[in-house]
């Protein structure tokens, strides 16, 4: 009877193991496929008008073919910061040139095609694919009377005219397929200075610059009358747009893969420097451009051709945003809050370590000194460099390495002014601390802080100030805030947007010293 009772018991333990095994399987098969479906395709971009738009083409083309609306993290600056985020996994992928794969990227000194390209990535976990239709190369230009009357045609001439002032893109004067090894081809003697690629335009037509690096799409080349040097010793390779992307978003994506790969070859050289005139030009925003773009793509009788004068045609076009437009444009809460979130958990991150850290090295000079040597060099280093660092380090973009940033350069002020408040505290009346039975710990709360806190406070009010004035940086990372007005605005050359970027964090600025400085009349008030 036991043992009927035993296989019994067995029986229904092995049956249960089985439907438990089953359902186990069962719900990580419906996890998987829930996290296929559900998790956003990530979309990048890197700082310029081309590449924004370029991504809200993939992104829109992709979102009928997902569950979730792709996220597009624009404006992520340069390619080794972009980059670096896709190997990360921070995106899944973003529009790149294949010129750039191949010489910045993959540090080739030949050309390549997309295939060995692709090989040369796998091991990397990365792809490149889906090769968009167009050329968009790098290039010189210069004002087109000026390139006349010296009789400027090809880079070779240029190298004859060492007194030309060169402007020029500092990520272009930096990279392995720009400025030095062009110098060193042609022979040029100049030396360049670096300008924000949107503003280069505009030094150009004050002739500030004589020549400045351009992208052969660009929308302004005709509107500034210059000319584009001829390339004569084929020093540039081509840079035809393609995806670059992580091996898994196929896997991932399927629907929007295939989506995505329907454009391969469908954006011609017009219709890029339609879409970008579009945005430089007439001020229309990303999204409504590749909005339109695809509309036109989808026509099946319409030819390329007629899909760009579609695209680019004035009556499709609203009058351009006047500032107060820009200004309180939909996205103003959403940035205020991301601006303030980012300000306020820096500076109270960088209290919680200054302060204490302060205190610790009170009574060890050299200690103190040290640390405070080493918070001093961390404000020399440039936000930008810092944050490239951080993204290598930390392997993320977004939110966390903005923050690290923003606490970093806020520690300096706090930790100097609780070291300077704490040394000003009267002898005397640690003294009389003491003699009232205090331990050190005692004092220190009860006596010493209390009397330094004016001071610490006044460090934590300046620390405020470089926070909220450095957090424009954290657009390039894509943490938001109003960097990204001031980030597009200068892909854009768009003074307005640039101002509706600066003024509110400007206004948030002097609302901050305005709430310090009713803090500090109160502390008067309570010590008077």
């Amino acid at each position: 009877m036991r043992e009927a009772m035993r296989d019994s018991s067995a029986r229904i333990c092995r049956r249960w193991i089985c439907t438990a095994m089953a359902a186990l399987a069962l719900g990580t098969s419906m996890a998987t496929a829930a996290g296929t479906d559900d998790s956003p395709l990530r979309i990048g971009s890197k700082r310029f008008t081309e590449s924004y738009i370029l991504a809200e083409l993939l992104a829109q083309q992709a979102a009928p073919h997902t569950r979730t609306v792709p996220q597009v993290r624009q404006g992520l600056g340069n390619t080794a910061i972009v980059y670096e985020a896709l190997r990360a996994g921070q995106i899944d992928l973003y529009p790149e040139y294949a010129g750039t794969i191949s010489q910045e990227i993959l540090k080739s000194s030949q050309p390549m095609t997309l295939e060995q390209m692709h090989q040369a990535l796998a091991p990397l976990g990365l792809g490149v694919a889906i090769a968009l239709g167009f050329n968009d190369g790098y290039a010189l230009a210069m004002r087109a009377d000026d390139a006349k009357a010296l009789g400027i045609i090809r880079l070779s001439d240029m190298a004859r005219h060492p007194t030309l002032k060169l402007g020029l893109s500092n990520e272009f004067i930096g990279r392995a397929d720009g400025w030095k090894g062009l110098a060193l081809r042609y022979g040029f003697s100049q030396v360049p200075v670096g300008l924000d690629h949107g503003l280069a335009y505009d030094a150009i037509g004050a002739r500030q610059v004589d020549v400045i690096d351009i992208y052969t799409t660009d929308a302004k080349i005709d509107s500034l009358g210059l000319r584009v040097l001829v390339d004569d010793l084929q020093y540039f390779p081509r840079y035809d747009a393609v995806v670059l992307y992580r091996l898994d978003v196929p896997a991932r994506h399927p629907q929007a893969w295939a989506a995505l790969q329907t454009l391969s070859g469908r954006v011609t050289e017009p219709m890029m420097i339609a879409m970008n005139a579009r945005a430089e030009l007439k001020g229309v925003a990303f999204d409504v451009i590749a909005r339109d773009q695809l509309a036109a793509l989808a026509r099946p009788s319409m030819s390329a051709s007629s899909s760009a004068a579609t695209a680019s045609a004035p009556s499709a076009d609203a009058a351009p945003r006047g500032f107060w437009a820009k200004l309180f444009a939909p996205d103003l809460s959403r940035l205020a809050t991301q601006h303030v979130t980012l300000v306020v958990i820096a500076v109270a991150l960088a209290t919680l370590l200054g302060v204490p850290i302060a205190v610790l090295t009170m009574n060890h000079p050299r200690l103190r000194a040290l640390v405070l040597a080493s918070s001093g060099l961390l404000q020399t280093v440039p936000a930008i460099a810092m944050l490239a660092v951080l993204i290598s380090l930390l392997g993320a973009i977004g939110t966390l390495p903005a923050l690290i940033a923003l606490t970093l350069y806020a520690l300096l002020p706090i930790m100097r002014n609780t070291a300077t408040g704490l040394a000003q505290v009267n002898d005397g009346l640690r003294m009389a601390g003491r003699a009232l039975g205090l331990t050190p710990w005692q004092s220190l709360r009860y006596v010493e802080l209390p009397l330094a806190l004016p001071t610490i406070v006044a460090g934590v009010r300046t620390a405020t100030a470089i926070a909220i004035g450095t957090a424009t940086i954290a657009a390039f990372v894509g943490a938001g805030g109003f960097g990204e007005r001031i980030v597009t605005g200068l892909a854009l050359n768009d003074r307005g947007l640039l101002l509706a970027g600066a003024l509110p964090a400007s206004l948030m600025a002097f609302a901050s010293e305005a709430l310090f400085e009713l803090l500090e009349r109160r502390l008067r008030l309570r010590d008077a």
